[in-house]
């Protein structure tokens, strides 16, 4: 059990690699090593008949394997027969020999699969959980400062709110929507598993299809939309004179909702990001970790901007509310809802994230930066766009628009798209890249792995057709983002549900990796009929009121309407308390018929 006087817990093939490893930086023992290509992917060790006294690792699973391990004796030897023995280590371990604080059983063929084909999905090591709390809210940082953000702050000064009621309406919202980030981050934590996996708790191993694939979805319509204005940020560089060509015309090809030019731009910006993602997690990480401070410098030079042209913050400041109080509050709610919906989709697969913290402490002291984040952008955003009625007499709500409107010449254009683009870069690859391609990794090991479902979640992205999405500031708030929040808000109640009130934070990781009929989590056909009803009542009162909001209802009752302006509220209440009345009426019955079933138990008397 130790390995150069340092303990291990590898077996089987796992141990031959720290072996192995071991030496590489070993000269004696009659070792010889070759390397088999040029980019050491791969080694070939010989190793002499001659017992090896510092390879004292775990036991071998593998009962046919040359290497024996004596009895009696810490170290292991090839047997007599055989001179020498030739040992491939191929990139990481495979997922049965890595310790992910479970063993697929005998039978769990379907498990052991999953683990060996999908490491994306497999349960974190301690190896791997690296994530500090000031990597959790560089995190948060690289995500709140975006063009998206801005938009959203800017939408309140057009609804006429004042800069302190759309400060308090983001912090009001994103403190409410700490609770459950935090909460569905607690099991990401503790058992290291992504959201799909953390699903299949509540869903069943095949129903959790159904709650990732429409997390994937928003994903790809978000994916679209950032990658749309990133691609804005570069047509706004081109020379005046390329813009003025017959392709930068938006009825240039009327069928296509936008001009050639801004298509090409919006092409050339969505390879880029594809090249980051290529690089997984770790590249995520670091690109959060180093962008989290220029962003902020960048954000502050805007606002410095703003405060000299305006002439401080007395005119920056000046623009009062517009709004009646009982327009306020008709403005209120579903701007609040809007707000929530904003960060509702990481609110679901946080435990993507948080699976590679390395406490509860540094998940939850991360997190519980994103109420002062958000308020601090919303600040800059309502600041800015509020001084812009000051210094052109109009509010210009899209920061991309304010840079042409912007002096200092070609370098201070360059810098301000430079902030737009990485702001954007690092907002959608973190929140919109990581869900969809875990989903589509869930739904087929076999098929997908965390690249191919990231290929594929930025080409659905483009079928979204985002120019047409952004058309209007009310069909990205109001329609959009309440719309989407119908869906989320609903399987977000159904998981905390599910973890908090009726597993009571405590889960069978091997289980959930396992579709065996007898398995926990199997349910009715690998699905669980209560998750499902409960998602159709929790999406169900929000529809007649988004059937109005995009026209194809005239009209619709007032309930319905008040429904769809507080659709995450709605429709996450409402799922989560079905899901519980119907799962405690399952094991309710399920306990009074395992009393029946049980013998009664004799007298000792007779």
């Amino acid at each position: 059990r130790t390995c150069c006087h340092l303990p291990c817990c590898l077996d089987g093939a796992a141990a031959m690699q720290c072996a192995a490893a071991l030496l590489v930086h070993t000269p004696t023992r009659g070792l010889s090593a070759s390397e088999s290509s040029p980019n050491m992917e791969s080694r070939l060790f010989r190793l002499n008949p001659r017992p090896l006294p510092f390879l004292c690792a775990a036991r071998l699973t593998n009962p046919s394997s040359p290497f024996l391990l004596h009895p009696r004796r810490q170290h292991y030897s090839a047997p007599p027969f055989q001179t020498h023995r030739t040992l491939r280590v191929t990139g990481p371990p495979p997922a049965s020999a890595v310790n992910y604080g479970f063993t697929p059983g005998p039978g769990d063929d379907e498990a052991a699969h999953l683990l060996a084909e999908s490491p994306d999905l497999a349960p974190t090591t301690a190896a791997q959980r690296t994530f500090t709390a000031w990597d959790m809210a560089s995190l948060w940082v690289g995500l709140v400062v975006g063009v998206p953000s801005y938009y959203l702050a800017g939408s309140l000064v057009d609804l006429g709110m004042a800069w302190w009621q759309g400060i308090a309406t983001v912090v009001l919202a994103n403190l409410i929507l700490l609770v459950p980030l935090v909460l569905t981050g607690v099991p990401g934590t503790k058992y290291g598993i992504p959201f799909p996996v953390l699903a299949r708790s509540a869903f069943g191993v095949r129903g959790a299809h159904v709650p990732t694939l429409l997390r994937a979805l928003v994903g790809c319509g978000w994916y679209g939309i950032e990658s749309w204005i990133g691609g804005e940020a570069i047509f706004l560089l081109l020379p005046a004179g390329l813009k003025g060509l017959p392709l930068a015309r938006a009825d240039a090809v009327p069928w296509l909702g936008t001009s050639p030019l801004e298509l090409a731009c919006f092409g050339a910006f969505w390879l880029a990001q594809l090249g980051l993602v290529w690089n997984g997690m770790d590249g995520i990480r670091e690109l959060e970790k180093y962008s989290a401070p220029i962003l902020v410098a960048l954000t502050s030079c805007l606002l410095c901007w703003a405060y000299l042209a305006a002439g401080g913050f007395g005119r920056m400041l000046s623009l009062t509310s517009r709004l009646s109080p009982p327009h306020f509050w008709a403005a209120f709610f579903p701007s609040l809802t809007a707000n929530i919906s904003f960060w509702a989709t990481l609110a679901l697969n946080i435990p993507d994230f948080t699976r590679y913290a390395r406490s509860q402490r540094d998940q939850v002291v991360g997190q519980a930066g994103l109420p002062i984040f958000m308020g601090l952008f919303t600040f800059v955003g309502l600041a800015v766009a509020s001084s812009t009625e000051a210094i052109f007499g109009r509010v210009i709500s899209d920061p991309i628009r304010l840079l042409g409107h912007v002096g200092g010449g070609l370098p201070v254009r360059l810098v301000a798209i430079f902030g737009i683009a990485l702001a954007t870069v690092t907002t959608n690859i973190a929140a919109n890249v990581v869900a969809p391609a875990n989903a589509l990794v869930n739904l087929s090991p076999s098929a997908f792995t965390f690249r191919r479902g990231a290929l594929l979640t930025a080409l659905v992205g483009v079928a979204f057709q985002p120019w047409r999405l952004l058309r209007s500031s009310e069909s990205f708030v109001y329609t959009w983002l309440v719309g989407y929040s119908a869906l989320l808000g609903p399987i977000g109640g159904i998981i905390l549900a599910d973890y908090y009130l009726i597993k009571r934070g405590e889960l069978d990781v091997a289980a959930l990796y396992s579709s065996h009929p007898g398995g926990p989590y199997y349910y009715i056909g690998g699905c669980n009929v209560s998750a499902m009803a409960a998602l159709a009542a929790g999406i169900l009162p929000i529809v007649p009121g988004f059937l109005c909001k995009v026209g194809i209802l005239a009209t619709t009752a007032h309930v319905f309407a008040v429904a769809y302006d507080n659709a995450w509220f709605v429709s996450t209440f409402a799922s989560g308390a079905v899901y519980w009345l119907l799962s405690s009426l399952l094991l309710s019955r399920r306990a009074r018929g395992t009393q029946r079933s049980a013998p009664s138990a004799k007298s000792p008397h007779g």
